[in-house]
């Protein structure tokens, strides 16, 4: 995700909250990674080491 489309889109998924109130830590991340499978078509726990571990939901980058 570019600079450019994350400011687009930044207000609108901050202002989302989950039910349980829990927030991600990275959103801009965890979007990355909703992303990165779409594209692949890939299982979650393959997501690729530079979006780091997928259990966490925290990336290493």
């Amino acid at each position: 995700m570019t600079d450019d489309e994350w400011a687009f889109s930044e207000h609108v998924i901050l202002a989302a909250h989950a039910r349980n109130e829990r927030k991600p830590s990275n959103h801009r991340s965890v979007l990355e990674r909703i992303f990165w499978i779409a594209r692949t078509g890939s299982p979650w726990r393959d997501l690729l080491e530079e979006f780091g571990k997928w259990s966490s939901g925290v990336s290493t980058s």
